[in-house]
């Protein structure tokens, strides 16, 4: 299988991401695992597709340190390809990391990637699916029973309006990532809530969302896969991540820690609501956040962890995620292309 995995940049990639494991992976198991930034595409004069890659030298890893050592600036190769040539396109770029910065790149991915699914590559997720997910609108799009309350405006007056019907509320932009921006609000904040709005709408849409009082013991991260829920011998792919004392953000980066997670029935009933709608516009790989009895937030933009979860359970799930990928390739040269990407995602 030939695989190119478009990133933000590969020089910022750090070798706990899932993006590095999964690569890993499927370089140990025979692929050919090429890597590529948002800034690698060319459109040819003559129609033709192509990317700027490179791939490590070498054919088998047994860390991820090394594996990035390699690809970065020890050992690899690199070549102009045509995108008809790759079996798959997995496009793991976060268009949030690009929201200042290069605005330019933020639909990169989606562009070009619906370019290689005419092309007749399989392209994950689907790149139309992940167009509807470009902000955190799309979380509005899964069942309201599962779902905190929430505001989306840019009407400070509706703000606050929401924050004096629900008393402790959440502010973060719609479009961002990693905790960025994200306010908790409580009844003695309100001197200062204009100033928190005001912050938030610097990036945009602002989301208010009712506080839900168990974020303080921590979110889980629950991994789905071709719509269902990742997991191996009754293992779930999850963790559970625990706010630094005094925030109430969870993201590893800003000083949450990560513990294992229980899985309860509710959980699972959550994750089973949200399949549909990953189905529907084909996210073959996906995160959902979840809080007590709620979806916090559906990640399908380069949802990381998995090196948390290999930590904790002691089982590596990117050999998993890459057997899953084989057989999309299976699938589409078996029926002869005869599957759509939207389906080729979920099968």
């Amino acid at each position: 299988m030939r695989l190119a995995i478009l990133v933000n940049d590969i020089m910022t990639e750090k070798d706990s991401n899932t993006t590095i494991h999964i690569a890993m992976a499927a370089t140990n198991m025979g692929h050919e695992v090429w890597f590529f930034s948002v800034a690698d595409f060319n459109y040819l004069p003559e129609e033709k597709l192509t990317i700027k890659a490179r791939k490590v030298r070498g054919f088998s890893y047994l860390t991820t340190k090394k594996y990035l050592k390699d690809l970065q600036k020890d050992n690899f190769q690199e070549e102009e390809i045509n995108i008809t040539d790759l079996d798959v396109l997995f496009l793991r770029n976060d268009p949030a990391e690009d929201e200042k910065a290069r605005p330019w790149a933020q639909y990169i991915g989606i562009i070009y990637g619906r370019m290689a699914v005419r092309k007749r590559v399989i392209v994950l997720n689907d790149p139309d699916g992940l167009s509807k997910a470009m902000n955190k609108l799309y979380f509005q799009t899964f069942p309201k029973n599962i779902r905190p309350a929430t505001l989306i405006t840019r009407d400070k007056t509706k703000i606050f309006e929401f924050f004096k019907k629900y008393k402790r509320i959440v502010l973060k932009p719609a479009v961002g990532s990693q905790g960025r921006n994200v306010f908790l609000v409580n009844p003695e904040d309100l001197p200062n809530l204009e100033q928190m709005i005001d912050t938030v709408l610097e990036h945009g849409y602002v989301i208010a969302q009712e506080f839900l009082p168990n974020v303080v013991k921590g979110d889980i991260r629950l991994f789905m896969l071709n719509g269902d829920i990742l997991q191996y011998e009754g293992v779930y792919a999850a963790f559970k991540r625990v706010p630094k004392e005094g925030t109430i953000r969870t993201n590893i980066h800003a000083g949450g820690k990560f513990e294992r997670a229980e899985i309860n029935q509710r959980i699972i009933e959550i994750a089973k609501e949200v399949s549909p709608k990953l189905r529907q516009d084909g996210i073959f790989f996906a995160g959902l956040d979840i809080v007590g009895d709620k979806l916090l937030e559906v990640n399908v933009f380069s949802p990381g962890g998995i090196d948390k979860v290999k930590i904790l359970e002691g089982i590596d799930f990117a050999p998993l995620i890459v057997q899953a990928i084989e057989r999309k390739v299976f699938y589409k040269e078996l029926y002869e292309g005869n599957f759509s990407n939207i389906e080729l995602n979920i099968l």
